[in-house]
């Protein structure tokens, strides 16, 4: 069994990038949390400037997971600004609640943003994603029995100009933290966000 292959305290831990980034985004957060999270997946996904498709992009994060830790081990998920709609896509639609202990959103447009709604849905397929109403949001949102299955928190930004407004960058369920940081990329860069980033990953 894939939990045979990873006998540790805490699951792996898997950290899905954003729309314009790569996995160094999460370096800041690596330094962090040092050797304490050793089991740790940052898949670089062919977001192409929001032309692929979330629900896409979702298949490609649960076959990198399942080709590294195998079809059962679980984890805990981290996404990052479109990331986390991309992991909750996988968590919702694609059945990772089986196997997610722990599901953490930061920045996120969780429940829709108005910088997607100028972009044409047409071609940006996976920025049409985030739009407000967007028929994946509302899908997510109508049933939220498998969010409820695994411990979510999200992290936030209130004045994050890519989310907006940004108190819409939460789950609609679990704990909320807002971040004392005036920009969507100091989520991931400033102190102040990455030290309670970090405390919570190690949290037991």
């Amino acid at each position: 069994m894939a939990s045979a292959r990873f006998p540790i305290t805490s699951p792996p831990l898997v950290l899905v990038h954003g729309l314009l980034d790569s996995p160094a985004v999460f370096n800041k957060l690596r330094q962090a949390l040092g050797e304490r999270r050793p089991h740790l997946l940052i898949p670089a996904l062919p977001l192409r400037f929001g032309l692929t498709p979330i629900e896409q992009a979702a298949e490609l994060l649960g076959g990198h997971i399942q080709a590294t830790f195998g079809m059962e081990q679980p984890i805990d998920l981290l996404g990052f600004s479109i990331g986390g709609v991309i992991a909750r896509s996988w968590i919702q639609l694609l059945e990772g609640h089986q196997r997610t202990r722990r599901f953490i959103s930061v920045g996120s447009p969780q429940q829709g943003t108005l910088t997607a709604q100028p972009w044409p849905g047409r071609v940006f397929k996976g920025i049409a994603g985030l739009k407000w109403g967007s028929g994946l949001l509302e899908r997510l949102n109508s049933n939220l029995d498998t969010l409820h299955r695994i411990e979510c928190h999200s992290f936030y930004s209130a004045i994050d100009l890519a989310v907006l407004p940004g108190w819409r960058a939460v789950l609609p369920i679990g704990a909320r933290t807002e971040l004392p940081v005036a920009t969507h990329p100091q989520l991931l860069r400033d102190q102040a966000a990455i030290r309670p980033l970090a405390q919570e990953l190690l949290r037991a």
